[in-house]
């Protein structure tokens, strides 16, 4: 489930693994004013079925910072993160420890997680340090064998070698064995394989996807192509300008897009094919929408919203569902 609602009694809460609840964080801005990098997004992940949840959206629309949040690394101005029931900004120290352990992250850019300094492998073995994965130099040893072998490297590749001299596709896949090492329950992948060669995204993602299988491990992806979204995910939250503004079971919001924004994202992807072209044009009167107030009480997307009207100036919608499990937040569908 994606949508907000109720969540009364233990029972309830006890079958997510994870949930968000309302998350809203605010920056202050260099005029002094403050401004919602996330405005209210709230998504759960179960318990007993790994699951892919999609954040998506453009660059700024709050996606890496939602995982931050979900990370225990940014607190929320408001709004709860709770693994297994617990709210991870009041957990204990060890408790918190143990939640590192189960909640693992894979950053865009594998490179910058490197020290160039050390070998690449040091990774694994201050992972196994840190969560004293490990009793002996031969059982972290057989540890880090495994974890490379999930992720198609052989220590030969990988081991023993500067960052450097491993090749992209590489220092991702040996970043995915480091999370592996904990056994996590959970990973937020924010961009995996944005800076991998495009001929490798799909083996990362097979990789990914297989070990969701293998070791029943739920993913929150963060990512701004809509196609890799499709390939990868069970569900999709659509972000702009921190806001859900549609969200659901990833083929029935692909499949009948209903926000503006997100019909102009799937109608901007180029089709993979040299011998057809588009044949309809996306039409903006730009004196209109630049002539468009904003109202911090209206609808987020209004000033470039094509199919505007005057209620959007003014409130802002609310997610309606509008399918089995799809949810809009639009007033063309409120009722």
């Amino acid at each position: 489930m994606l949508h907000a609602g109720n969540m009364e009694g233990n029972d309830l809460t006890e079958k997510f693994l994870l949930e968000a609840e309302h998350l809203t964080k605010e920056f202050k801005a260099r005029g002094g004013e403050y401004f919602k990098a996330v405005n209210d997004i709230t998504f759960r992940i179960p318990k007993e079925k790994p699951t892919v949840i999609s954040l998506v959206g453009e660059s700024g629309s709050g996606k890496t910072t939602t995982g931050l949040m979900v990370l225990g690394l940014l607190k929320p101005t408001s709004g709860t993160v709770k693994y297994e029931g617990k709210d991870v900004f009041k957990m204990s120290k060890r408790e918190f420890s143990e939640f590192r352990k189960n909640v693992q992250a894979i950053f865009q850019d594998p490179y910058e997680v490197y020290n160039p300094f050390y070998k690449a492998d040091r990774i694994l073995k201050v992972t196994i340090k840190k969560f004293k994965l490990a009793s002996s130099e031969s059982e972290a040893k057989k540890l880090i064998v495994e974890s490379l072998k999930d992720v198609n490297l052989t220590p030969e590749e990988a081991l023993n070698k500067y960052p450097h001299q491993l090749s992209g596709g590489q220092r991702q896949r040996l970043m995915i064995a480091r999370a592996l090492l904990t056994r996590p329950r959970l990973i937020v992948a924010d961009e995996p394989v944005s800076m991998v060669d495009a001929s490798l995204r799909a083996d990362i993602l097979n990789t990914m996807l297989h070990l969701k299988k293998e070791y029943n491990i739920s993913y929150l992806f963060i990512t701004h192509d809509l196609s890799i979204a499709e390939y990868f995910s069970d569900r999709i939250i659509v972000m702009y300008r921190g806001v859900n503004v549609e969200n659901g079971d990833i083929n029935e919001v692909l499949s009948n897009p209903l926000h503006p924004y997100v019909k102009t994202l799937i109608e901007s992807i180029p089709i993979p094919d040299p011998k057809r072209k588009w044949t309809e044009k996306i039409k903006f009167n730009i004196e209109d929408l630049n002539k468009r107030e904003v109202s911090s009480k209206g609808c987020i997307f209004y000033s470039r919203c094509p199919v505007a009207t005057k209620i959007c100036l003014t409130k802002r919608p609310e997610l309606v569902k509008v399918g089995k499990d799809h949810f809009v937040a639009c007033h063309l569908y409120s009722k």
